[in-house]
């Protein structure tokens, strides 16, 4: 893989980028919006020190890294025919189509949706060629999880949905692959949870701080689900449990509490504070 294209320079974009730039491509990262094209730096030049001290990468290696890292400001900057094109919006469909047409016009060799909740099908409809893509659920922290869902639509080709292996094995990941239901695998067992421990919040059951401290210790979770949702951003969690609600029922539908936050601006890391405050 030569050369990777990512639309979208947050949280997802960041991690998918710079996995692939450590794995050697030339990565393109679209992202219009100074701001967070500014944190998308910070991000990777904390990530480049991060492993430099853990001995992952040397200090020459970090700067070739970073060299190996462009962003441009729309989709038409990005070269024609790279290898693969990764769109990592945010979960609004008319915004997906929007990207995903401008991203085939730069006729990349595979195009992959970083959605974690959007029908792959329904998204294929903005492409002149669905045979070229599917769903590439990468996983947050990027550079930490070994895990990538991929969603294969009912026009995603054999042939692309092996080309999407061998990128998520030559990125040093593991893959599965699941077919186009709302939620996939992944998005439904953790939305669930993040769901629960919400409502659990909000019935006064306990604090999120022990909430997220039962998941750690007794179920040995990485990180608890109500940070996790700050992390993810509590914007997201609503938009996709929305989503979800349509597709499977009820056992999806948004507890008070979130629509409330959100409502209010309590968006989790990216606005400082959700169910933890964030002051950096």
């Amino acid at each position: 893989m030569k050369h990777v294209a990512v639309v979208g320079g947050g949280t997802m974009g960041v991690g998918i980028a710079y996995v692939s730039a450590m794995a050697g491509a030339t990565v393109t990262v679209v992202e219009p919006d100074q701001s967070r094209a500014l944190a998308f730096n910070r991000t990777v030049d904390e990530t480049i020190l991060s492993s430099i001290a853990r001995g992952k990468i040397d200090a020459a290696g970090g700067d070739a890294l970073r060299s190996r890292i462009e962003r441009v400001t729309t989709v038409e900057q990005v070269p024609l025919v790279v290898d693969v094109a990764i769109e990592t919006v945010s979960e609004k469909l008319e915004l997906k189509l929007e990207v995903l047409a401008a991203m085939a016009a730069r006729a990349p060799k595979l195009i992959g949706s970083n959605t974690s909740a959007m029908s792959i099908d329904r998204l294929a409809q903005a492409l002149p060629d669905p045979t070229i893509f599917l769903g590439m659920h990468f996983f947050n922290p990027v550079w930490s999880l070994p895990l990538v869902e991929l969603v294969r639509g009912q026009y995603t080709s054999e042939a692309s949905l092996i080309e999407a292996r061998h990128f998520v094995e030559w990125l040093g990941k593991q893959s599965l692959t699941v077919r186009d239901v709302p939620g996939f695998a992944t998005s439904r067992l953790d939305l669930i949870s993040s769901l629960e421990a919400m409502r659990m919040v909000e019935s006064g059951v306990t604090t999120a701080t022990d909430i997220d401290k039962a998941a750690v210790l007794a179920y040995r979770h990485p990180v608890g689900p109500l940070r996790l949702s700050d992390i993810v951003g509590l914007d997201v969690r609503l938009d996709i449990a929305r989503t979800l609600e349509a597709a499977h029922g009820s056992r999806f539908s948004p507890p008070q509490i979130l629509i409330d936050m959100v409502a209010e601006g309590k968006l989790g890391v990216k606005s400082g504070e959700g169910f933890f405050s964030w002051p950096q």
